[in-house]
């Protein structure tokens, strides 16, 4: 299977390197259960979405607290201290990136992530380095799954989609991309990722 697949393409939050806004806002809180009530009742998701679909932080912190000004620092808080919200990097996730790297694969990154931050965590992280091209969704105004960054993909890498591999921790993400014709790996766990990347017989991971 591997004689058909050129091209690794992986997402980088919640594969690479955690994403959780918990990990922030439980300063602010007592408890996971009042994060979680905030969260919702400001409809964080959709709204943290539009920033990775490439609209500014400055922006979509002022429609949302004028909408919540009760939550206004809240909301703040998240632009202002955002890194507290990223973990270290995955050390076994990387470690596959760099077997994939040594190995020759092209490799590249396709991410649902604010351009602004994620320029802040780019130069922090060398393994960044080893991807040919980054697709970043905030670059281009479009996020996965919608189809139209798959296609932005397509055309930026030269790759067809059957050609591809695409590792993704949503699964959402991972049905467009089956539908556009990519082979893919539902991610769960670094270990879980080595065992199917073995099922596809990758080169350069070793069991």
């Amino acid at each position: 299977m591997t004689n058909s697949i050129h091209a690794i393409i992986f997402d980088l939050g919640n594969v690479l390197i955690g994403w959780d806004a918990h990990l922030l806002y439980k300063e602010y809180f007592p408890n996971r259960e009042s994060v979680d009530h905030f969260l919702e009742e400001v409809g964080f998701l959709e709204w943290n979405a539009k920033q990775d679909a490439g609209r500014p932080f400055a922006e979509g912190v002022e429609e949302l607290s004028n909408k919540f000004p009760h939550h206004a620092e809240l909301i703040q808080a998240y632009d202002t201290h955002w890194e507290k919200s990223i973990t270290e990097p995955y050390s076994e996730s990387v470690e596959i990136v760099r077997a994939l790297k040594d190995a020759g694969w092209a490799l590249y990154l396709l991410s649902n992530f604010s351009l602004e931050k994620y320029k802040l965590i780019e130069p922090k992280h060398s393994f960044l380095g080893w991807f040919k091209d980054k697709i970043i969704s905030g670059e281009h105004g479009t996020v996965k799954p919608e189809e139209k960054i798959f296609h932005i993909l397509i055309e930026r890498i030269g790759y067809k989609p059957e050609n591809c591999l695409f590792i993704d921790d949503s699964l959402p993400n991972i049905e467009t991309a089956q539908r556009l014709g990519f082979k893919t790996i539902y991610f769960n766990s670094p270990t879980q990722l080595k065992t199917q990347l073995l099922n596809f017989g990758i080169k350069g991971i070793q069991p």
